[in-house]
């Protein structure tokens, strides 16, 4: 009997902390992700930063000079194309978790119910049973009047 007790007691115990544990680990999925972009994205930039120092170091005339500033406008429109990219992927990832959240919600909000229902006895309450039978006595006075 007391080990019925306490197996019951941790097995509500791990359903309370489960939608916790989910919430946690999605997450620190998603910041991981981030995380992980963002670096690969800074690596991305720092590296044509210091090309763009490298080049501007060889300048050692009017015509490497002419050759920078050609490159440099190219350089441009690259960089900016990437930071669009950059922000699109970003958006993606964000509306990935946001699905994520929604289903993880979802899916605990179904489980309290059930839980709810479950402690109740599977009896509706008094406010249900109520609109119930005023349903059913609107409904038979409907039929009554045809």
């Amino acid at each position: 009997m007391q080990d019925k007790m306490i197996e019951n007691f941790n097995e509500q115990t791990r359903q309370f902390f489960e939608p916790m544990r989910k919430l946690n680990s999605l997450m620190l999925d998603n910041m991981e992700k981030l995380t992980q972009y963002q670096m690969e994205s800074m690596k991305r930039y720092s590296q044509l930063g210091t090309e763009r120092l490298r080049d501007a170091s060889d300048i050692s005339d009017s015509d490497s000079m002419q050759a920078f500033s050609a490159r440099q406008a190219e350089v441009m429109n690259q960089l900016s194309q990437q930071m669009l990219e950059d922000a699109k992927a970003l958006s993606e990832m964000s509306m990935e978790f946001k699905t994520e959240l929604e289903t993880l919600f979802a899916e605990q909000a179904k489980l309290t119910e059930k839980v709810a229902a479950k402690a109740a006895g599977g009896q509706p309450d008094k406010a249900e049973t109520a609109k119930a039978e005023t349903a059913k006595a609107t409904s038979a006075r409907g039929a009554s009047k045809s």
